[in-house]
C-alpha cells in the first residue's frame, strides 16, 4: 500500500477544518477533486516530472477547501474545485507527456547503445576472423613442418629398420652356425641342446673338459642373444634308486647352471630342473640306451624369453 503525502497547503487546510467548530460544506465535484489530487500525489512520476504543476493544483484545492470550510455557496465551491480539478488534470497530462519523452529518450539511448554494441560486435567478429585466419595459416605451416618431420622420421625409421633387419639376419646366421656346432634340434618346445653322459665324469655331476667347452659355446650364444633365456633339465637312467637318480639329475643340471654362471650369464636367465628317471628317450634295457637317458637337455627360449613348459 502506497503512503499518501499531503502538501503543506493541504495540511493547513485540514488543520483549519479541524479547528472549525462547524462541519465544513462539501460538494460532489469537490470530493472528486480531492480524490483526483490524492491519486495524482501517489504517482511517483508526478514529483519527478511536474512538481510545479502539482503545487499549483494543491494551492487551488486549498482555496476550494477554504471556501467549503467557510460554508460558501455550492457554486463558489464548485468553481474553485473545478479550477483545482483542471490543474490536477494538467499535472497528470504534463507527467504523462514527460514520461513519454523520457521513454523516447531512453529508447533512443538504448537504440544507440544497441547500434554501438552491434558495430563493436562486428569489429570483434572481424578481428576474430582475422585471428582465426592467422591461426589457420600457422597451423598449416606447422602441419607442413610436421609432415616434413614425419617424412624424415620415417626415412630414419626405415634406415634403422634396415639396419636392425641386417643385424637380426646376421645374428640369426651366427646363431644357426653356433647351434649347428652344438648339434641343437628344433622341437615343439623350442631349440634343444643335449649334453650327453660323455660330457660328465663317470657317475659324476662334474663337467669334464669337453663338457666345459660345450658350456662355453652355449654361453657365447647367450651373450650374443641377451633377450634369450635357457632352461637346464637333468635326467638319469633307471639304474640305482629313484632318490639317487633324482639327486644325480639335479646335480648334473646344477653343474651346467654353475658353469654358465661362471661364464658371466645372469642367474635370472638360467632356470634349472631335475627329473631323475622321468622322460626317458630310450628304453632302459641296454647299456647304450641307458647312456642316452643319462643326459642334460638345455631348452633355448624364443626371442621374447618364453620357454614352453614340459
Amino acid at each position: 500500500m502506497k503512503n499518501i503525502y499531503l502538501t503543506p497547503t493541504v495540511l493547513a487546510v485540514a488543520a483549519l477544518l479541524a479547528a472549525c467548530g462547524s462541519t465544513p460544506k462539501s460538494t460532489t465535484l469537490l470530493e472528486q477533486t480531492r480524490s483526483d489530487y490524492v491519486v495524482a500525489q501517489s504517482n511517483p512520476n508526478v514529483a519527478n516530472y511536474a512538481p510545479l504543476e502539482m503545487k499549483q493544483a494543491g494551492d487551488a484545492l486549498a482555496l476550494a477547501n477554504t471556501q467549503a470550510n467557510e460554508r460558501g455557496s455550492d457554486e463558489s465551491i464548485d468553481k474553485l474545485a473545478y479550477l483545482a480539478k483542471q490543474k490536477i488534470a494538467l499535472t497528470q497530462e504534463v507527467t504523462k507527456q514527460k514520461v513519454a519523452e523520457a521513454d523516447v529518450k531512453s529508447a533512443a539511448a538504448k537504440r544507440d547503445q544497441i547500434l554501438l554494441d552491434q558495430r563493436t560486435n562486428e569489429a570483434n567478429a572481424a578481428q576474430i576472423r582475422a585471428d582465426r585466419a592467422k591461426q589457420e595459416a600457422l597451423l598449416a605451416q606447422n602441419d607442413a613442418a610436421r609432415a616434413q618431420q614425419q617424412t624424415q622420421i620415417a626415412q630414419v625409421d626405415a634406415a634403422n629398420a634396415m639396419l636392425i633387419a641386417q643385424d637380426v639376419q646376421m645374428r640369426n646366421a651366427q646363431l644357426e652356425a653356433q647351434l649347428a656346432d652344438l648339434a641343437a634340434k628344433k622341437t615343439a618346445r623350442g631349440i634343444v641342446i643335449t649334453l650327453g653322459d660323455v660330457l660328465f665324469g663317470t657317475d659324476l655331476s662334474r663337467l669334464n673338459n669337453d663338457g666345459i667347452a660345450t658350456a662355453q659355446k652355449l654361453a657365447t650364444v647367450l651373450q650374443n642373444n641377451p633377450q634369450r633365456r635357457v632352461l637346464v633339465e637333468g635326467f638319469a637312467d633307471s639304474t640305482g634308486t629313484a632318490e639317487y637318480n633324482q639327486t644325480l639329475s639335479e646335480r648334473r643340471a646344477g653343474a651346467v647352471q654353475s658353469a654358465l654362471l661362471d661364464m658371466g650369464i645372469a642367474r635370472d636367465r638360467i632356470a634349472m630342473r631335475g627329473y631323475g628317471e622321468g622322460y626317458p628317450v630310450a628304453a632302459n634295457d641296454s647299456a647304450a640306451n641307458r647312456q642316452l637317458n643319462r643326459r642334460v637337455e638345455i631348452i633355448l627360449s624364443d626371442d621374447t624369453g618364453k620357454i614352453t613348459a614340459r
